[in-house]
């Protein structure tokens, strides 16, 4: 998941927007190359949205689902989900290369890519762009949110079970009790986070089909198009804070990425 989302933040921001602004490196300019670029955007979202679902589902069947949690949460399954999830969205998103054409065409060499027309008018890709909101990011959302309540709803009847149970000794500190809280907060602050910065883009995407795409007839100071661009910024941050909430939270990674400091500072593993 952590290295889904760093592929987001490499191909989406700085390979395709920096390089766009600043023309860093015109060779990514070509339409072939751009075209490649939108696919491998689209296909390295993918696989964040849907990893993060799976990582979800997976805490969900290891709080909720004892006997299947011996089954599912193994390594083998682990690899076979994930790897099931990344060759199927870069499948999905291979369409993506066919919907852009050259902006201008220099000494033969097409520059630039934009929309093609047809992609706004072909009931066909309309189709496919209404199957896509579906399923990045409209379906994991509901998914997320089923998952949590699912999670959180087993976590607040075993907490009923246990203080019924240790009723004797409430005064006492249930160390397994306090556990269970904070997954509850962590399950909380992933979810709200999620769904929060890809909501703009949701609710934008509801009039996708009858919308300028390239707004090449409007203002940019217009309300539609601020929304559109804030919904495109919002979906790339969340791939940074949700690497940053799943780990940052683990008491575990915490201990080893300050190991990894020390180590920086240190010389053959030991401290100076």
């Amino acid at each position: 998941m952590a290295a889904a989302d760093m592929m987001v933040v490499v191909i989406a921001v700085v390979v395709e927007q920096v390089n766009n602004i600043y023309s860093l490196v015109n060779f990514m300019l070509i339409t072939p190359v751009c075209s490649v670029t939108l696919a491998m955007k689209m296909a390295s979202m993918d696989c964040s949205v849907w990893l993060t679902v799976l990582f979800t589902f997976d805490r969900c069947i290891a709080i909720c689902c004892y006997k299947l949690r011996e089954k599912y949460c193994t390594e083998r399954t682990a690899t076979v989900v994930i790897t099931t999830a990344c060759v199927v969205g870069c499948l999905r998103c291979i369409p993506f290369y066919f919907v852009v054409e050259p902006y201008v065409i220099i000494d033969n060499v097409p520059w630039s890519c934009v929309l093609k027309k047809e992609y706004l008018t072909l009931p066909t890709w309309k189709a496919y762009e209404l199957f896509d909101t579906i399923i990045t990011p409209s379906l994991p959302i509901c998914l997320i949110l089923l998952f949590n309540a699912l999670t959180v709803r087993h976590i607040i009847a075993a907490n009923r079970i246990r203080r019924g149970l240790r009723s004797n000794s409430d005064n006492q500190k249930d160390a397994e009790v306090e556990n269970r809280r904070k997954s509850m907060i962590l399950l909380f602050a992933l979810s709200g986070n999620f769904v929060l910065l890809w909501m703009t883009y949701v609710v934008h995407s509801v009039n996708w089909q009858v919308q300028n795409f390239l707004y090449t007839d409007k203002y940019l100071n217009t309300p539609i198009y601020i929304v559109q661009q804030v919904g495109f910024m919002s979906r790339f941050l969340s791939t940074c804070t949700n690497t940053c909430i799943y780990g940052l939270t683990q008491r575990k990674f915490r201990e080893e990425l300050r190991n990894g400091a020390k180590y920086l500072f240190s010389f053959n593993g030991k401290l100076c």
